[in-house]
């Protein structure tokens, strides 16, 4: 756990600053931690990462640290002044090299990775979204969800043969359709949002161990009732491990 952290910037002539914390856990019926979490600044701003990976223990840990730390590397080099199509690239270039790393090392063939990463800078925030991980938000004191699930449940949900109480439960929740690492040519989603002075901004980002033990109505009730991010920190990890843990799970709080 880091404790909490904070960012100064810049929007407009007026500062605004940034709080946040990170968490990443290995699941108790896990052998070695998979996820991969990280928070760093860079190009004056925040980025976020997290990442789940794909293939089974070895495989799963190498790539979802070699995702976030490829992410990173090009995010904070490139000098494209469009941070969505910074973050594309970035992305790109995390999904040639797992698949590079993965065809060269037998042990490590067939691997991948979910990937969400969030960049805040001044007064907007951008991401960047493949698997099943997720990104939250605030918004009118609800929570809300930004990404869009890359997985079987969600396109059984689209298209009509899956309520969403039903797909909590669905022996094939855990099947997803897009990851870094699977395909030599990906799509990423992409997105901002502004971010207003003088308002609560609250963003959670984090993988599925977080969200199939907590429902988005017990995460919302967490941070309505709390505004230390450490205490929101706490009562998640708290709630995950009462109920078992059965996945690794991992999570960056980011609040102002």
């Amino acid at each position: 756990m880091l404790k909490t952290n904070m960012l100064n910037t810049i929007s407009d002539g007026v500062q605004m600053s940034y709080v946040y914390t990170l968490l990443s856990k290995q699941g108790f019926k896990r052998s070695v931690n998979e996820d991969s979490a990280g928070v760093f600044k860079c190009q004056d701003g925040l980025l976020s990462i997290v990442c789940d990976g794909l293939g089974g223990n070895k495989g799963g840990a190498a790539a979802s640290k070699l995702a976030m730390e490829t992410i990173y590397n090009y995010f904070d080099s490139s000098t494209e002044w469009d941070y969505l199509e910074r973050m594309r690239n970035a992305f790109l270039a995390a999904n040639d090299e797992v698949i590079r790393v993965s065809l060269a090392n037998p042990s490590l063939n067939g691997m991948a990775t979910t990937a969400e990463a969030m960049f805040i800078k001044d007064d907007t925030a951008y991401w960047a979204h493949i698997g099943d991980s997720r990104i939250y938000t605030l918004k009118n004191g609800k929570l809300k969800q930004l990404t869009k699930d890359h997985s079987l449940v969600q396109k059984m949900i689209d298209e009509g043969f899956l309520t969403l109480k039903q797909a909590e439960t669905h022996p094939n929740r855990n099947i997803i359709t897009r990851a870094l690492g699977d395909n030599f040519e990906v799509d990423v989603d992409l997105s901002k949002m502004k971010v207003h002075n003088g308002e609560r901004t609250f963003f959670l980002i984090c993988t599925d161990g977080v969200t199939s033990e907590i429902s988005d109505q017990e995460i919302e009730d967490i941070v309505i009732n709390n505004t230390d991010i450490n205490t929101i920190s706490d009562r998640i990890n708290t709630m995950v491990e009462a109920r078992g843990a059965s996945d690794d799970f991992s999570f960056v709080i980011i609040s102002k």
